[in-house]
């Protein structure tokens, strides 16, 4: 990347998206000591020097409560300490899900999460936030925002597969997993979901006979309970279909739902590196250069 400072990249915690977004935009690694006292309070240091120069954060939000005050310590130390701007790269954003108030006295989490957060930042870039009610980020979010579909990483790694089904396991997903099937040429199908709870969901599939013979792979943009994926390997195996797949953009695993899933009957479990595990195949670091580099640019403009 052209400039007269390069970015310094520092990492909330370690991911396997710092080494290839430095090397793919020439970021330099951020450096910073950390720990606990004895009484649990936090420590921390910045040992890079950010005077002047563009700092982005690189975050992964899953389970947010115990990662939020570490984020804005960084963040705001570093602001303090000079750095020119302020990005966060957080490629899962969390507190989407409650998006209006259900019940009566209920917080709107997501409002207030965003309303806070921009608070110590410049802009934002992340990946497949749950857009539920919410057209944009820009609907919450006071800083500029920039959402990567994680779908091209996935359907490049479809390519490569052959004989697939793909299987939706909703109609909210009907737009998201056609888009998909239209880029790696497989065949979808897509189930109807019924929720009764966070932990009940009942998911009915329409006749895939003609499919028999080929690999059936759920494709989902988050796994938290697993319990949607769960009930669609349910339904595929009434109708006999023994090779049963998984392709998700976030993998959460909540409870260790990987193990249970790879014990229903699932042969193989598949997600991006958004989230750091073992399941990771497909990469969204080559999505992530021209958001963070406009978000840059647009930065160096406004000062």
């Amino acid at each position: 990347m052209k400039g007269k400072t390069n970015p310094i990249l520092f990492s909330l915690e370690e991911h396997p998206l710092a080494n290839s977004l430095c090397r793919e935009l020439n970021l330099i690694k951020g450096q910073y000591t950390k720990r606990l006292f004895p009484d649990g309070e936090s420590y921390l240091k910045i040992d890079s020097t950010v005077t002047d120069t563009p700092c982005i954060l690189l975050a992964d939000l899953s389970r947010p409560n115990a990662k939020y005050l570490p984020l804005i310590f960084l963040l705001d130390t570093l602001r303090e300490l000079g750095a020119k701007s302020i990005g966060l790269v957080t490629p899962y954003l969390p507190y989407m899900r409650q998006d209006r108030r259900f019940v009566e006295g209920e917080a709107v989490t997501s409002r207030l999460f965003a309303r806070t957060l921009s608070q110590h930042i410049d802009w934002l870039v992340t990946v497949d936030p749950h857009l539920h009610r919410y057209y944009s980020l820009n609907e919450i979010y006071n800083v500029p925002t920039q959402v990567v579909q994680g779908a091209p990483a996935l359907a490049d790694w479809l390519q490569q597969k052959h004989d697939v089904l793909l299987v939706g396991p909703d109609t909210e997903s009907e737009q998201w997993v056609s888009e998909i099937s239209r880029y790696s040429g497989h065949p979808y199908v897509i189930g109807e979901k019924h929720r009764y709870g966070d932990f009940e969901v009942e998911v009915t599939l329409p006749d895939i006979a003609l499919h028999k013979h080929r690999t059936a792979v759920i494709i989902d943009d988050v796994i938290s309970s697993g319990e949607t994926i769960l009930k669609c390997v349910e339904a595929l195996q009434k109708q006999n279909i023994k090779d049963i797949q998984c392709a998700a953009i976030h993998g959460l695993f909540a409870d260790d739902s990987d193990i249970r899933l790879l014990q229903s009957g699932l042969q193989k479990l598949f997600t991006s590196n958004t989230l750091p595990h073992t399941s990771n195949v497909f990469d969204v670091t080559l999505l992530l250069i021209e958001p963070i580099l406009s978000s840059l640019q647009i930065q160096e403009l406004n000062k």
